[in-house]
């Protein structure tokens, strides 16, 4: 079957953005997010059933393999009696294909829901619009495009994957006032910290949100980093470690099980030519939907020359190296900046 084109589809879907529906789609938008970290390969998804102007179901899905986000919200309706006088909500077009669960649009077809509202479309192959065309061949009043843009960005990860066939890229580096991100030389193998306990607890925050984390090889000689998560509770993300020539230590602590870990060595790819792409293409054919990279300057400059990233997030010490490994070079739009007790979070979208 051709795949049909998002005009195709919204000619003969309702696009009416009333600020009822804006107010409910938010909320699923709001479930959604309950699940970052913890659908991968899914995307995140939050659906309402709303009776009366009032909601009598919700729910989102929260791991892959189990009830996706529709089904929690019909099995949360008490009165299910109630369904075909109503309007189901969600962020995400439902599914229309069997996958690890059976598809949602045939769970809303078959509670006779009237009416549906959806964020925006799938860009899964499988889906793609076949869910909206399939509930309004069953007679369901769809509408479609409602909070598009908030709904597409509450699933980047997911969409880049699919559109772009390579991980969500998210470069994380933290650099001193003078504008380095490591002294010339250090007396242990151990991190020299430039940020506070906050912003360090926060990055461990986002290692539970992505999928993987990414560092060169100096980084693991120079600091011995588990780059897992355990000052969040969350998933630890899989270790993507670059090491051309295996000359990382045994012993380090990236090979301490407590993570899945990929080594990635001249076996698995070409370093003569372009790395960075040839890591997506790495990752893409692992099924990993996002990756952290956090170093080193080499590694960081690398996916920046090759404009293989999606945003940034730097931060800004108060100390002083006077001289030292020099932070990266980068343009990008800022999108968000603030404070984090005695540091400062400056992130960036790539232009």
């Amino acid at each position: 079957m051709k795949k049909k084109s998002y005009s195709e589809i919204m000619s003969h879907t309702s696009k009416a953005a009333f600020t009822t529906d804006e107010k409910f789609i938010s909320r699923c938008i709001e479930l959604a997010q309950n699940g970052l970290g913890t659908t991968y390969p899914n995307p995140l998804v939050g659906s309402v059933i709303v009776h009366d102007g009032k909601i009598i179901g919700e729910g989102w899905h929260r791991k892959a393999g189990e009830p996706h986000a529709e089904v929690n919200a019909v099995n949360s309706v008490k009165d299910k009696t109630l369904l075909s006088q109503s309007t189901i909500y969600v962020s995400l077009e439902p599914c229309s294909h069997f996958g690890k669960t059976p598809p949602c649009a045939d769970l809303i077809i078959h509670h006779k829901i009237p009416n549906v509202v959806i964020g925006t479309i799938d860009p899964f192959a499988k889906v793609s619009g076949n869910g909206i065309r399939k509930l309004k061949e069953a007679g369901a009043n769809v509408t479609v495009g409602i909070l598009e843009d908030r709904c597409n960005a509450l699933n980047k990860r997911f969409f880049t994957f699919h559109t772009e066939k390579r991980p969500y890229i998210i470069l994380k580096w933290a650099e001193t006032e003078d504008g380095f991100i490591a002294p010339e030389k250090r007396d242990k193998q151990e991190p020299v910290w430039i940020t506070n306990q906050y912003s360090r607890q926060l990055v461990h925050k986002w290692r539970t949100e992505e999928q993987g984390i990414l560092v060169g090889t100096q980084t693991v000689i120079d600091d011995n980093p588990s780059l897992t998560a355990r000052n969040w509770k969350g998933n630890h993300p899989v270790r993507i470690v670059l090491d051309k020539k295996n000359r990382i230590s045994k012993e380090s602590a990236i090979f301490d099980n407590s993570a899945l870990t990929f080594l990635i060595t001249e076996t698995e790819i070409d370093f003569t030519q372009n790395v960075a792409k040839q890591l997506c293409d790495y990752l893409f054919g692992k099924g990993i939907q996002s990756v952290i990279i956090e170093g080193g300057n080499r590694t960081l400059q690398t996916f920046i020359d090759s404009q293989l990233w999606d945003e940034a997030r730097v931060f800004k010490g108060n100390s002083h190296f006077s001289s030292g490994i020099t932070a990266p070079k980068i343009t990008g739009k800022i999108i968000e900046e603030q404070k984090i007790g005695s540091d400062e979070l400056i992130i960036y979208a790539k232009l």
